[in-house]
């Protein structure tokens, strides 16, 4: 029954990949606000690091983690860090991702390899490792950061593409699989967001910085905090009929044709 006590996530254990700054530290942010225990992991020690830097600032108790998401028994041995440390995994959000801006006649087999091994692959690996604990509680929670690229194509990310398009995919067929388990599985398409990555981009002049900003309806990028209130409510009791869902938080790009540059 929806109340007031529908988004609260007090006492949930909440695992975000690649959390220690960007989108996925602005979600770790939202779902610790409604009270959730967060984990998070990172590549090496240095980023585990910054992130524990960002979290104990905010006010914001956080268990980090150095692991590689693509190493399956690594992946194995953090759930269980995580479990012995605070409780078992009852949200988990697959966020941690790379892109490489190559060509696809010029890209290697090897580098579009990465792209699919950290995207798609390390999702399937940590949902898997989740999951049974999730069955044997008939609940749980697991949120995949798809993007727009899972609906569209551009010049430059081929690979990247194909794993968030394949990372829809996963979504909907652990929804297949594991609804019958009280177990949801959605995911966030961030469109084009505020981070330090994109800095170089948005600056007035910047080409593609006005590109974005015409093909977007609501006139400007995404902040972090943007994604938040998606996340909280997909990692809550509220979103508990939802499944298979991809919430794109886009500002409208995905509906809008773009600007008719003649003017009538």
């Amino acid at each position: 029954m929806f109340n007031e006590k529908s988004f609260d996530l007090s006492g949930k254990v909440a695992l975000v990949t690649g959390a220690s700054y960007g989108i996925g530290f602005a979600i770790a942010k939202g779902l610790a606000t409604y009270g959730a225990k967060i984990a998070f992991n990172d590549i090496n020690q240095e980023l585990v690091d910054k992130g524990l830097a960002a979290y104990k600032e905010e006010g914001i108790e956080a268990k980090g983690y150095v692991c590689d998401v693509t190493d399956e028994k690594a992946v194995g041995e953090l759930v269980a860090s995580i479990e012995s440390d605070l409780a078992p995994i009852d949200i988990l959000v697959n966020n941690a991702g790379i892109i490489k801006r190559i060509p696809m006649h010029e890209m290697t087999a090897d580098e579009f390899r990465q792209v699919i091994d950290v995207d798609l692959n390390a999702p399937f690996i940590v949902s898997k490792a989740v999951l049974p604990s999730m069955m044997k509680r008939n609940s749980g929670k697991i949120i995949n950061i798809c993007s727009m690229m899972s609906e569209l194509g551009r010049e430059t990310v081929s690979a990247y593409a194909a794993a968030k398009g394949g990372l829809k995919m996963l979504t909907r067929n652990i929804c297949s699989e594991y609804g019958a388990y009280n177990i949801q599985c959605n995911g966030i398409g961030p469109g084009y967001f505020e981070t330090p990555q994109t800095a170089p981009l948005r600056t007035p002049e910047h080409p593609f910085n006005k590109f974005i900003i015409s093909k977007t309806p609501a006139a400007r990028w995404g902040k972090t905090d943007d994604l938040m209130g998606p996340a909280v409510f997909l990692a809550s009791s509220a979103s508990d009929f939802v499944n298979g869902h991809v919430l794109y938080v886009d500002g409208g790009i995905l509906a809008y044709i773009g600007k008719n540059p003649i003017e009538v």
